[in-house]
């Protein structure tokens, strides 16, 4: 474990809970964490815990659609590394019944907001290297025709986004890796037409499967990236 002179600094989106939150946990071990996100009382809750694992914690409640992300860049702090799993999605996912204000939502939170907290971020991870962790999806590798119209077209632009990053960035020791995971059993699943039952979740992932993949990333070599990491439950046949 490194000691606190060697310690590096993950800001995360989305922590308040599902794959954010557990990402902060996995994270706490090796990482001092600043948790992002909306419900200040399910961050305090997961800094507690983040606590207990050894990091320092910082909270900061944000809606990452709403606040500039060199505003939040300063609210923070010191920022080496950045896992960005912030997501929406909507009931509404056809061309036939999704409206364009969802539509809109959809992509703000998903890409939009990606790009301008990497944006802001850059210039100080330019000095001295970072690794930047982007939570994308299966829809980003493969059809996945449930996902939705909005929630597909984000998460398919996320590889480019990350594409150009490593193209343009690794000059300056900057890394950017996609997680593409299947289903998480997460109260994310609450925002489908029809959420499924317990008996679908059992074979699903779990948060802390997809921030396993998260921590091999950060915590990789310097002079090794993981462009792309797609993870699916055992016995998942779609391609």
């Amino acid at each position: 474990m490194p000691d606190a002179t060697t310690r590096r600094r993950a800001l995360i989106t989305g922590a308040a809970s599902g794959t954010g939150a557990a990402c902060a946990l996995a994270l706490a071990p090796t990482h001092d964490v600043v948790l992002v996100g909306r419900r200040r009382g399910r961050l305090e809750d997961v800094a507690e815990q983040a606590r207990e694992r050894g990091a320092t914690a910082q909270v900061v409640e944000a809606d990452v659609t709403r606040r500039d992300g060199a505003d939040l860049l300063a609210e923070a702090g010191r920022v080496d590394d950045l896992v960005l799993a912030a997501g929406l999605n909507a009931r509404r996912r056809t061309w036939a019944d999704q409206t364009t204000d969802e539509f809109r939502a959809i992509i703000d939170t998903n890409l939009v907001s990606v790009a301008d907290l990497v944006g802001a971020a850059l210039p100080s991870m330019r000095e001295r290297g970072g690794t930047i962790s982007i939570i994308s999806s299966l829809s980003a590798w493969m059809t996945s025709p449930g996902a939705g119209v909005a929630y597909r077209a984000s998460k398919m632009a996320l590889r480019a986004l990350t594409d150009a990053l490593n193209e343009q960035e690794a000059v300056h020791g900057v890394r950017a890796g996609l997680i593409m995971p299947g289903d998480i059993d997460t109260e994310f699943l609450e925002h489908r037409p029809a959420p499924p039952g317990a008996q679908p979740r059992m074979s699903m992932l779990a948060a802390e499967d997809v921030a396993a993949a998260v921590v091999f990333a950060l915590t990789a070599p310097a002079h090794v990236r993981i462009d792309e990491l797609v993870i699916t439950p055992l016995g998942s046949v779609q391609r």
